[in-house]
């Protein structure tokens, strides 16, 4: 009996025939872009901008799409996806999405469903986002983010730069999972002290002086001047650097969001930048992402530098999450515990 894997989303040649050898029962159907013109349908427009091809069409009939999904056994997806998958699929077990966000599958009807999804955490492109963060810190050390101000005045203004000295400052990496410890590493390398918090929490090593439990965030907060949101977005994180977060915070300080807009209370956000209480804010994600462009107070103030998601981006491939599919799909057909299952009460 065939084993059908569908994947939905683009992977390179060396990683299909990976996929095909693996098993001689593997059969493996690659269809993306096929489905183009229902995802337009069914998420917002703004979604479908961002992430599809422009004037991409579904490359197939819908008789033809749902032949494919009636006997797929498997299937890899990118985002956004089509959110019909589960009761378009009757011999469906597992589903491998290759973002490292949860929060992704939170639309559609596979969420809190039976069947197995797993994501890419701690598989990701964590180097360049990494780097994104450093570059962000730097922006703002530098005084960086001045530059813009005094082109669009045509004067410059020396002393409004106050830059400062990265070797010696305290970095908090709130979620120390595979990119908060990649974000950890490079920040060590430029002389920062590097504490962080998880779940559990956790000794250190020789990037984190200390990996605190989740609960102490706000006792560590007073001693960090940047910090940078890797976490998931949970039930348990939705708005977790709120007002009395912020306020526990040091004046001047920098905050980096590289995991989604949801973690940040925007609401709190922008009562501190009223308040003059954040030298800094680098927004790579914001509330509603997915659906509309960022809140126009916060892309109007030269102290919030947004970029449009783009921090996992690079010339290079650096993510793994097909190579985590490959060794996950070996454990699959030996019946085995897969890595990286979603937990649903979780969120990730």
């Amino acid at each position: 009996m065939s084993l059908n894997i569908l994947s939905l989303t683009p992977l390179p040649e060396d990683i299909q025939n990976a996929i095909t050898t693996t098993g001689p029962s593997i059969e493996l159907t690659m269809a993306p872009g096929w489905f183009d013109d229902e995802i337009r349908d069914t998420w917002p427009k703004f979604t479908s901008e961002r992430y599809l091809t422009p004037h991409s069409n579904s490359q197939s009939s819908k008789p033809e799409r749902d032949k494919l999904l009636s006997v797929a056994n498997i299937i890899i997806v990118g985002f956004p996806f089509p959110l019909d998958l589960k009761s378009r699929s009757p011999n469906l077990k597992w589903v491998h999405q290759r973002p490292a966000g949860s929060s992704n599958m939170l639309r559609g009807d596979l969420w809190n469903s039976d069947v197995v999804v797993t994501s890419s955490r701690g598989y990701a492109n964590n180097l360049p986002i990494a780097e994104y963060t450093l570059a962000g810190i730097l922006h703002f050390a530098k005084g960086i983010n001045i530059a813009g101000t005094e082109r669009a005045n045509k004067k410059f203004e020396a002393a409004k730069y106050k830059p400062m000295l990265l070797s010696g400052k305290t970095v908090c990496i709130v979620g120390v999972g595979g990119i908060g410890r990649e974000v950890g590493r490079v920040c060590s390398a430029v002389g920062m002290r590097v504490i962080g918090t998880r779940r559990s929490g956790e000794n250190g090593n020789t990037d984190f002086e200390k990996i605190y439990p989740s609960h102490d965030l706000l006792k560590i907060l007073p001693e960090s001047d940047y910090v940078v949101i890797c976490c998931q977005w949970t039930p348990e994180t939705e708005k977790l650097i709120n007002g009395e977060a912020f306020n526990a915070m040091k004046k001047d300080a920098v905050v980096i969001n590289i995991a989604r807009g949801e973690i940040i209370d925007e609401t709190a956000l922008l009562e501190a930048l009223d308040e003059k209480k954040l030298r800094g804010v680098v927004l790579d994600v914001y509330r509603g992402e997915f659906e509309h462009t960022p809140n126009i107070r916060l892309w109007n103030d030269s102290r919030v530098l947004i970029t449009p998601h783009i921090s996992a981006a690079s010339d290079v491939n650096s993510h793994k999450g097909n190579k985590l599919f490959l060794r996950n799909l070996n454990r699959y057909l030996r019946g085995e515990q897969l890595e990286n299952i979603i937990d649903w009460k979780l969120g990730y």
